[in-house]
């Protein structure tokens, strides 16, 4: 059974787009922004969808709108935590976890001084967010490849928060990964549990299973290879898989 996602799916507004083509860009824009949320037909941004198909706004302009929505602010702003609001908002629009305390401090401020739009444009509008999806690449899960200029903590941190197609980021209110960001601590990989029991991982193996070489572009088929590890060693591999180059395309549990 896989634990986590496969690979984040890449998709692209090309001039040339057709119809159906354009739906799933749309779909997968409100299935990231809006954390796998159910999105029915009354509460879809028909303005904005017509925007972008008349290519009136980019995938960024879209990926703006539905972050602005009263729809965003009534899942994640007005039932959550400060924090957990703000940890979302680096999964939804920027495919990763907050890292650092600093982070998490900058935007806690951007958010008190300038308000709810401010705060979300300085994701949507910042260098990182425009190296990696630009105008026209629907974003997506960042976390289980290495990144420029980020600490490979945020491997396990994204991990943390992003459990999947099946999770619903709605459904948490309280933030997960303050403890571990304002100590500036390690987080640790946790497994979902299964059933109503307790689960324990310690004596369980698991296959990792790695896509080597460049992963840019995306598109650009890599061979994989796969290892097998203990519970106890899942941390260390994961942080050699990485310092080699390595992208991590899964993590299942060993029949």
């Amino acid at each position: 059974m896989a634990l986590w996602i496969a690979d984040a799916e890449y998709l692209e507004l090309r001039p040339n787009t057709l119809e159906d083509d354009l739906q799933t860009i749309i779909r997968a824009v409100y299935r990231q922004v809006l954390g796998n949320a159910h999105v029915m037909e009354s509460q879809r941004l028909s303005s904005a969808e017509s925007l972008l198909r008349n290519r009136d706004i980019t995938v960024r302009g879209f990926v703006r709108a539905v972050a602005q929505s009263e729809l965003y602010r009534s899942l994640f702003f007005e039932t959550s935590s400060s924090y957990r609001f703000i940890e979302l908002n680096f999964k939804h629009l920027l495919g990763r976890a907050p890292v650092e305390q600093t982070e998490i401090s900058r935007h806690v401020l951007i958010y008190n001084e300038q308000g709810y739009e401010a705060e979300i444009n300085s994701y949507i509008d910042s260098d990182e967010y425009i190296a990696s999806f630009g105008e026209n690449v629907v974003p997506y899960s960042r976390g289980n490849r290495t990144q420029t200029g980020i600490k490979n903590v945020g491997f396990n941190r994204t991990f943390a928060l992003d459990r999947g197609f099946a999770a619903y980021d709605a459904a948490g209110k309280n933030a997960k990964l303050i403890s571990d960001v304002g100590s500036n601590l390690p987080t640790k990989i946790k497994f979902p549990a299964t059933g109503s029991g307790a689960y324990s991982n310690t004596g369980k193996r698991f296959r990792i299973t790695v896509a080597s070489g460049s992963s840019n572009p995306p598109r650009i088929s890599m061979g994989k290879v796969t290892f097998e590890v203990g519970y106890n060693q899942m941390s260390q591999k994961i942080q050699n898989i990485q310092k080699t180059g390595g992208k991590i395309l899964s993590i299942t549990e060993v029949a």
